[in-house]
């Protein structure tokens, strides 16, 4: 099921959701340092990294690589599109309730589940850990609570009112005989807390904390999160920051010097955030525009440098995807993978589409069509084509390369 959700993803030309490290090259030693260098680390040290990359050089999917292999190093993942409307990096209050909002846990990504809110997951899990509830206990006894609370509580790195409200939703489970409904409105209710609705008031009356989260507390909140992740039992939180087009360009001068400053305070602080990896990534744009550019900061742009023109290590600072030039065998490899995935799908489809021979010289006849200073990647065209041909092999036909590169490029360019 998964190959058929892969190469179905593959034909609308986007990167899977799941997956994608079943057919992608050329990461492999950058992928490794990440895991030696920084995964490795994540419990003990906060750290930052920078991808730069333009238009098609294959951040998301770059991006869902390393989620992968973040869920494989059990952390969780929060991946947040950084826009002006809804996780603007000047009001980092909302940048948090994002971060909370689209945490994904390894277990849920697994079975492809999408969560509502899959951060309710995570505090039941914490619950069960600290309590030491047993694997065939259905109920959540008291002594369970009491024993999860007294472990929370006795975190220093955990904000008061963060621990009241996981509390909170822990005491949920000790209401006997109330309707389903009700206790999943009231949980629903406690955590919106993480996303700012309501008002101190009624959180003061209702659940006793003192504070939302806010402008000024946003951070500690962060950091409050990282410890309770690593409570719960997981290695840390890998936070994959992308930024959305020109984000940056609509914003006032007034909000780009609060997010400017806003991400210099985090850099700065990232090493006592410990449980965190945060990945930015961003245009090659986001370095030099003289308007808006981390330039016209010189302490943000001294503090993070620019990209540099060789393939991304993993202790660079900034990971530079434009740098990274596949090789004809890189290419091959990926057609042999995607191969694999439709024979694994349907084995009697071996007896229709191209055998590896074949395949190599459809690959090289390909990349003789493609112009090598086209603004469209070859990576683009090679996925497409490739999936075009299997499938009109498939179907028990034969169109001539020129004419899938044709009508891919006919595709491509209508983007």
């Amino acid at each position: 099921m998964k190959n058929q959700v892969i190469i179905e993803a593959l034909r609308r030309g986007l990167p899977p959701e799941r997956g994608v490290g079943l057919y992608s090259v050329g990461h492999e030693k950058l992928i490794n340092g990440i895991k030696r260098f920084h995964l490795s680390q994540i419990p003990e040290v906060g750290k930052i990294r920078f991808v730069s990359g333009s238009w098609g050089s294959g951040k998301t999917h770059f991006f869902r690589l390393l989620r992968e292999v973040a869920f494989s190093e059990n952390c969780l993942v929060s991946n947040v599109e950084l826009n002006v409307n809804e996780a603007p990096l000047n009001k980092f209050e909302r940048v948090f309730y994002s971060i909370v909002r689209n945490i994904t846990t390894p277990s849920s990504y697994e079975i492809g589940i999408v969560e509502a809110s899959p951060f309710s997951n995570v505090v039941f899990e914490a619950l069960s850990k600290f309590g030491d509830r047993g694997e065939n206990d259905e109920e959540i006894s008291y002594e369970t609570y009491a024993k999860a609370c007294e472990i929370l509580m006795a975190n220093k790195g955990i904000d008061i009112d963060f621990k009241k409200i996981i509390q909170e939703y822990w005491k949920t489970y000790l209401l006997e005989g109330a309707e389903k409904s009700i206790v999943d409105q009231k949980r629903e209710e406690i955590l919106q807390w993480f996303a700012g609705e309501g008002t101190k008031g009624v959180y003061r009356k209702n659940f006793g904390v003192n504070k939302m989260v806010s402008r000024d507390n946003a951070k500690i909140m962060l950091q409050s999160l990282s410890e309770f992740v690593k409570l719960a039992g997981y290695r840390g939180l890998v936070i994959l920051f992308d930024e959305a087009e020109q984000s940056y360009s609509t914003m006032r001068k007034s909000a780009l010097r609060d997010a400017h400053n806003n991400l210099l305070s985090l850099i700065n602080g990232i090493e006592a955030l410990s449980g965190i990896f945060l990945v930015y990534a961003t245009t090659p744009d986001f370095y030099i525009d003289s308007k808006h550019g981390i330039v016209v900061y010189g302490a943000l742009s001294g503090r993070i440098g620019k990209p540099e023109d060789h393939p991304p290590k993993a202790l660079d600072t900034v990971w530079n995807l434009d740098a990274v030039v596949p090789t004809l065998d890189n290419y091959h490899e990926v057609a042999k993978k995607i191969r694999s995935l439709y024979l694994e799908t349907d084995p009697q489809t071996e007896e229709l589409v191209m055998n590896e021979g074949e395949l190599v010289s459809f690959v090289d006849d390909l990349y003789d069509l493609h112009p090598s200073l086209s603004s469209v990647r070859f990576w683009r065209v090679l996925v497409a084509g490739l999936i075009k041909k299997f499938d009109e092999q498939m179907e028990e036909e034969e169109v001539q390369t020129e004419q899938i590169y044709d009508d891919i490029m006919d595709l491509l360019r209508e983007e």
